[in-house]
């Protein structure tokens, strides 16, 4: 059921069922999470199963403030100290050393654990609230079917998991697409998954370059193996109707050729540029600003999975590092 994210009691009644191991749709301002209490592994085994998620995947834990990191990582660098300092609340996820014996079945048996602090009035009220109960942080994976589009308001949750589970509406997340998750377990910070906190802003508040993994490797003097982490799968994000990533000279040939065949099911198009369509393409456009077009890529994908469309046809977005998060979400939708 959805109930207000402004209404004490459905908060209150939302902390309660965290705390008897129950799971919770909740806003946060990337996207919708499924919640659990992350220190409950029958809880988080729940997570795993709504879902259809491999339970070596690991999660996310949402906590309500930096006191709660030592709760569960130690030897947590200053690098990352200084990434909390300048980013929480907000949309950054830290991969840290894992305390022993804390949460092994949110970190998928992992001996490190991602945390991030949640921006979301609405999460920050459950965080609270639940933590008062004796919650220490919630295991928020995107509450959505293992691989598929991410969910963006509350009755998308409830369309994908159904109109049992407690879902508080926060109203349409503010970023749109997932955290940026930083890995700070190999010496060195390095961008495991982009979003919208650039790269370049990160090396900044970090005081130190923020690296790709493809970087770290050819300057890492050692082995290093890479934590797993979410939403870093090859495909990923995917809506039902397959998806092209073109550029604009690519999709308007691909135009073209539709105008001379036969439909049996519609296409999709969502593009910066304004094209020539032919009858049976349903053409939507795409912002032109990044953190726009990040705040509507999931629910234009689920819009148009909607209409019962066979593909997708979407601009590549641009080259510069303001569109990477749109630009890695969009390329695992299509792989």
């Amino acid at each position: 059921m959805i109930r207000s994210g402004l209404d004490p009691a459905a908060v209150e009644a939302a902390a309660r069922a965290l705390a008897r191991g129950e799971l919770v749709g909740l806003p946060t301002e990337t996207v919708y999470g499924l919640g659990a209490d992350a220190d409950n592994p029958q809880a988080v085994d729940k997570v795993f199963a709504a879902k259809g998620r491999p339970s070596d995947h690991p999660l996310i834990v949402h906590v309500t403030d930096a006191s709660q990191v030592d709760h569960y990582a130690v030897r947590v660098p200053d690098v990352a100290r200084r990434l909390i300092t300048a980013h929480w609340p907000g949309p950054l996820t830290l991969i840290l050393p894992r305390r022993p014996g804390v949460a092994s079945a949110s970190a998928g048996g992992q001996d490190s654990i991602g945390l991030r602090c949640p921006s979301h009035p609405v999460a920050q009220a459950l965080l609270q609230a639940a933590r008062a109960l004796g919650v220490q942080g919630v295991s928020a994976p995107s509450a959505n079917r293992f691989g598929r589009v991410s969910p963006t308001t509350a009755q998308h949750v409830a369309d994908e998991l159904g109109p049992e589970l407690l879902v508080l509406d926060g109203g349409p997340c503010e970023v749109g697409i997932e955290s940026t998750i930083v890995d700070c377990t190999r010496g060195h910070p390095v961008l495991l998954r982009p979003g919208m906190l650039s790269q370049d802003a990160l090396s900044q508040t970090s005081g130190t370059a923020v690296l790709t993994p493809q970087a770290f490797a050819q300057q890492s003097t050692h082995a290093s193996a890479a934590p797993r982490a979410s939403g870093t799968l090859a495909s990923h994000y995917a809506p039902q109707a397959r998806v092209h990533l073109l550029d604009q000279a690519q999709l308007q040939a691909r135009l073209d050729h539709l105008a001379q065949t036969s439909m049996e099911q519609p296409t999709g198009v969502w593009s910066r540029t304004v094209l020539a369509v032919p009858p049976g393409v349903v053409a939507m456009a795409m912002p032109s600003d990044p953190a726009e077009c990040a705040h509507a890529l999931f629910a234009q994908l689920r819009a148009f999975d909607q209409l019962g469309l066979s593909d997708i046809l979407i601009e590549a977005p641009p080259t510069d590092t303001a569109w990477d998060g749109v630009r890695d979400r969009l390329t695992r939708a299509a792989a």
